[in-house]
């Protein structure tokens, strides 16, 4: 089971673009909470709270426990707005769950062993992480924080598709039902060769030189 993360929040009456900016003058962020049947509730966070819980991936990939003054209630992160330079979150949106309905969400892949394999010693070979996250369904109660992929045997020409992703027990990819041109490349490796001219040299071939402009005459 994941990891529980705890965020604190208070409710909030004044809504509307004057309330929000007060708001974030003070240092708190605006947010909404909806979902589950429930009226949408209006709520304020610390804005420090939600920068620093920003800065780790399982703020945007796990069910959080939201505690409103005291309440607490499962969510997850259902967007958010940023200013588009300053360090600041403008806005956020949760999305409440239940822990008996099937969620899907977005985790991130966590690349594993990579300069240790074969590929990664090999000059001239480029490994490309085509995605670095994928998204799953499953119950809340079994949602990972994000996928682990070993790339220890990787090798030239190898390519890792979707369905070898391994998944914990009870979390399904909902793309990889779709048909098989869905499971995509995660990985892939490739070779670079080095360009080279192969239009052959014509003996005798020398630079043009442009002839010198002809002296003025001396009147």
């Amino acid at each position: 089971m994941a990891t529980q993360h705890v965020i604190s929040a208070q409710g909030r009456k004044d809504e509307g673009k004057g309330a929000s900016r007060r708001l974030r003058r003070a240092g708190f962020v605006p947010a909404v909470v909806y979902g589950a049947g429930q009226e949408p509730e209006s709520i304020q966070i610390e804005h420090n709270t939600v920068l620093l819980a920003s800065r780790h991936e399982w703020f945007f990939s796990s069910v959080l426990d939201l505690n409103v003054d005291g309440k607490t209630q499962k969510v997850l992160v259902r967007d958010w707005q940023k200013h588009p330079f300053k360090m600041l979150m403008l806005h956020m949106d949760f999305l409440r769950i239940n822990e008996n309905e099937v969620v899907r969400v977005a985790v991130p892949i966590h690349f594993l062993n990579q300069e240790k394999s074969p590929a990664a010693k090999t000059a001239g070979l480029v490994i490309s992480h085509n995605l670095t996250e994928v998204t799953v369904s499953c119950l809340p109660g079994n949602l990972p924080e994000y996928l682990e992929l070993d790339l220890t045997e990787l090798t030239e020409g190898d390519i890792i598709h979707l369905s070898e992703v391994k998944l914990p027990a009870n979390v399904e990819i909902p793309e990889l039902a779709l048909g098989k041109e869905h499971d995509v490349a995660v990985v892939t490796v490739a070779s670079v060769r080095e360009e080279v001219d192969e239009t052959p040299a014509v003996e005798g071939d020398a630079a043009v030189v442009p002839a010198a402009a002809p002296a003025p005459e001396k009147k």
